[in-house]
């Protein structure tokens, strides 16, 4: 084992697969990941592995079609098959809002020439025969969404990554990171230490424990996510060919096809946390107990979507961890208070984006800075004002929302207020409706006396145009102060 790097890679699963291959790929042949297990141990191996394109981030759908277009190339540079089905996705709305998310989404993709565009009702038959489009407004299809294998991406990874002259030490445990006066770090492993420049943390369910080596503290914590493969079903064996994937978001449940069979999971109201004070350190590629009761609606949903379904049996259930940041977006760059020390952690949709997380962490950490402005996965955007309360109240709303539309200006309530100033209640008093600003409560407008205190949320005009106009003309005509001190 090599004991000098320029970066050491701690945690062997498709994130830190990914970034020590774009290393290796941008001529960091000086590279090194350390796992603690096998490859993939955690929760690489048991992903559903669903891709596709569009984010409401413009970069992200960016980096997302990157990582899209990376598998095939994967493929061909290494050898190692990545499972890649790409049959589509059928994008399904029910509600008004949802429609409306669609159509922008649907802009935004001519906008920057990506696939993907609205189609009738008699084509998404044609599509996937097994669907009731019965109550849905609107359906827009991506020709490239579909799935891909868990276990070839990350060995194709690897591959790659070992191809230019990489190691990747399984079996290793990182049992302390140190840092150095100069900067730099010192690696601790039972097998011997590397000095290194950079130190990665892309530990997955283990980046609360890797962290808290280097005296950092990452609002994390694990739930319990689950999906079921049914059986054979004989409307697909005789298809002939693959179905694409259902996105139904206000059904709160996803569906694609598996084998013969179709793989539906959901992200359930009764959530459940896992792993709060740590996760086990020989916990690996283990799974927990069947809980299907949990996820009855979601699948009651799911089945009167695809009625072919409800006759099917369960071939198998997989229940495991996930791993959650407080507003389910990674933790990624380099940590303010630290130096030459980079995280990727927290990530939710890892096979959509592990290869532009692996691209952009090897820009930054090469040349200094990434190639796309990623503010909203800045390090920065928690502090320890974020603690284990807060970070739980914020996991649970995420997880038992997940398919929830993100509205523009939106301000969700769980874990408030965490840090308030002096001013605080004087300002509620006055109608102050609030805003979260790096764990401060500070004022957005003011509603005056018999006015709802609430801000509503949506695509069109919202309660506060009223107040915030009133306020406006205030200013501009008499005079008023303005809170700024945050």
């Amino acid at each position: 084992m090599r004991t000098h790097a320029q970066a050491v890679v701690i945690g062997g699963g498709l994130i830190g697969c990914s970034i020590l291959y774009h290393l290796a790929k941008f001529g960091w042949t000086d590279v090194v990941l350390l796992e603690r297990s096998e490859l993939t141990s955690g929760s690489t191996w048991h992903a559903a592995a669903n891709i596709h394109g569009l984010h409401d981030s413009t970069n992200i759908s960016r980096l997302q079609h990157y990582t899209m277009a990376l598998y095939k190339e994967l493929e061909a540079e290494t050898g190692q098959g990545c499972g890649i089905f790409q049959p589509g996705s059928l994008y399904l709305a029910q509600t008004e809002a949802r429609e409306h998310q669609l159509r922008l989404q649907e802009a935004k993709a001519r906008r920057y020439k990506m696939n993907f565009y609205e189609v009738g009702r008699d084509e998404a038959e044609r599509l996937h025969p097994l669907v009731d489009f019965g109550g849905i407004r609107c359906i827009m299809y991506e020709p490239e969404g579909g799935n891909v294998d868990p276990s070839g991406v990350t060995a194709a990874y690897a591959a790659g990554a070992r191809q230019r002259g990489a190691q990747i030490h399984r079996f290793t445990p990182v049992t302390a990171t140190e840092a150095q006066a100069d900067g730099s770090w010192i690696v601790r492993t039972p097998k011997g230490d590397i000095r290194t420049q950079w130190v990665v943390n892309a530990a997955g369910l283990w980046g609360r424990e890797v962290a808290a080596m280097a005296g950092l503290q990452l609002p994390l914590i694990p739930t319990e996510h689950q999906y079921f493969v049914t059986e054979t079903i004989p409307e697909i064996a005789s298809m002939g060919r693959r179905l694409p994937s259902v996105a139904d978001r206000d059904g709160e449940y996803y569906l694609r096809q598996e084998g013969l069979g179709l793989l539906i999971g959901a992200y359930e109201r009764n959530m459940k946390f896992w792993a709060e004070e740590g996760t086990p350190l020989d916990f690996g590629h283990e799974l927990f107990p069947d809980d299907l009761d949990r996820i009855e609606e979601n699948m009651m949903r799911a089945v009167q979507r695809v009625p072919a379904a409800a006759t099917a049996g369960v071939k198998k259930v997989i229940n495991g961890p996930m791993i959650w940041s407080p507003d389910s977006a990674v933790l990624f760059g380099p940590v303010p208070e630290l130096s030459n020390y980079f995280c990727c952690n927290g990530i939710i949709p890892g096979f959509s984006q592990s290869g532009g997380m692996g691209k952009l962490a090897a820009e930054w950490l090469i040349e200094g800075e990434p190639s796309l402005d990623m503010f909203g996965w800045d390090m920065a955007r928690f502090g320890h004002w974020a603690g284990k309360s807060f970070t739980k109240a914020r996991v649970q709303d995420q997880y038992s929302h997940r398919f929830k539309i993100h509205f523009p200006n939106e301000e969700r309530a769980a874990g408030r207020p965490v840090r308030t100033r002096p001013v605080y209640d004087m300002q509620k008093e006055m109608g102050a409706v609030f805003g979260l600003n790096f764990g401060w409560e500070h004022p957005l407008w003011f509603a005056a006396a018999g006015e709802p205190r609430e801000e509503t949320v949506g695509f069109t005009r919202q309660n506060w145009w009223g107040p915030v106009g009133r306020e406006a003309r205030m200013l501009r005509e008499h005079a008023g102060i303005i809170d700024i001190s945050n």
